[in-house]
């Protein structure tokens, strides 16, 4: 029997929207779930925002005040959507609620704060998925197999990389996103935090890094009225860029293996840039997000001279069946939320936890601390 479930959104900007079209598509592509997420409230602080949401998706509701939607009966489950800063406030909040919460990475701007929401939602009882999407790929998780299964041998070193431009022009408005205060680690949280779950996702527990930050445009624009995504901005006062626009980082992990990660939102010429490449004693795999569907495998007996071979996914590699029926077929970033959506109303009917969990959150912010202290002291520091 099919039961519906009271979802709210708090925070309507752009991943607000995202959430709200994967509950609407989960339906469609995991027909076998027993719930249906309804669209209860939306709640958003910029005035209109939570109005224009209730007329393009049918929230039955609207407020600009989350803690209204905390002491809603009607909801019982949350997206967190809202800036970095307020994800522990609110996080918290709802799980004390008893509410079950889907929250976007990377939950607050530390790993206390990250913690504070796990141990929330542990007294609570109820489930907590975290928005690492990047490990729903077919392919990733093709890749994650592969490695598993030992086709390629002991893995020995991995280099992960996102690379991004959307802080690179100068003219960017100085939002949250660049306040200590607000954005936290900067680039660390957004993207790098990212790096760290598909380290963690393919290759295990880490155990040790060094890192090296910078930041290259120092100073930027001040808005002068609210602000969606990475908005341009021109003629207001210039005030500092607290956090960082770059990151590089050697990881070791309790396996032996070896990697690199390197994150950056000012790459000119780089959108979207994100992928991992892994080395085993007996092959290798190579994925590029921005070619979603492939795989490059590199597999056999021949150590030197061995060829790449491109695999392209299809039903039977993580949840592609769900979306098309034959491979090479192209998916794209909100079928990997569709995905993240899919898993967490799941965990709720199950009441076991799938996907990404407020654990995956606190060992990603334990390594971005981990990083901004090596940084700047210019040691190894261990994460044991």
């Amino acid at each position: 029997m099919v039961r519906t479930l009271g979802v709210a959104v708090v925070g309507f900007g752009w991943m607000g929207r995202v959430h709200t079209q994967a509950y609407q598509r989960v339906p469609h592509h995991f027909p076998q779930l027993s719930v249906r997420p309804e669209l209860v409230t939306v709640a958003e602080e910029v005035p209109g925002r939570a109005e224009e949401a209730a007329d393009l998706f049918g929230f039955a509701s609207t407020t600009r005040d989350w803690r209204e939607v905390a002491a809603d009966p009607r909801v019982h489950a949350v997206s967190i959507t809202a800036p970095n800063f307020l994800h522990r406030e609110i996080g918290v909040a709802m799980a004390e609620a008893g509410k079950h919460i889907w929250i976007e990475k990377p939950v607050g701007l530390t790993a206390e704060d990250a913690g504070a929401v796990a141990e929330a939602v542990t007294k609570a009882g109820v489930q907590g998925t975290v928005g690492f999407n990047y490990r729903n790929a077919p392919a990733v998780a093709h890749a994650r197999e592969l490695i598993a299964s030992g086709e390629l041998g002991t893995v020995t070193h991995v280099r992960i990389r996102l690379f991004s431009d959307y802080a690179a022009h100068p003219d960017g408005a100085l939002t949250w996103r660049y306040e200590r205060a607000r954005g936290g680690g900067g680039v660390l949280g957004d993207l790098a935090s990212h790096g760290v779950d598909l380290a963690r996702f393919l290759l295990g527990d880490i155990t040790s890094l060094t890192a090296d930050t910078a930041v290259f445009i120092p100073e930027r624009a001040r808005p002068t009225g609210a602000t969606a995504g990475h908005t341009l901005a021109t003629g207001g006062a210039l005030g500092p860029v607290e956090n960082e626009d770059y990151v590089n980082c050697l990881l070791r992990f309790a396996s032996g293996a070896r990697g690199v990660l390197e994150a950056s939102r000012v790459s000119v010429g780089e959108q979207n840039n994100y992928g991992f490449e892994v080395h085993g004693t007996k092959g290798a795999v190579f994925w590029d997000y921005r070619r979603m569907g492939e795989l490059g495998v590199s597999r056999g007996t021949s150590y030197q001279d061995q060829p790449v071979s491109t695999v392209y996914v299809g039903p039977g590699h993580g949840e592609y069946g769900a979306f098309q029926p034959g491979a090479a077929n192209a998916m794209g970033y909100d079928d990997l939320k569709v995905i993240e959506a899919h898993n967490f109303l799941r965990s709720i009917t199950e009441d076991t936890p799938y996907g990404p969990t407020l654990a995956d959150a606190v060992h990603s912010a334990t390594a971005l601390d981990a990083m901004s202290r090596s940084a700047a002291q210019g040691t190894w520091v261990s994460l044991g």
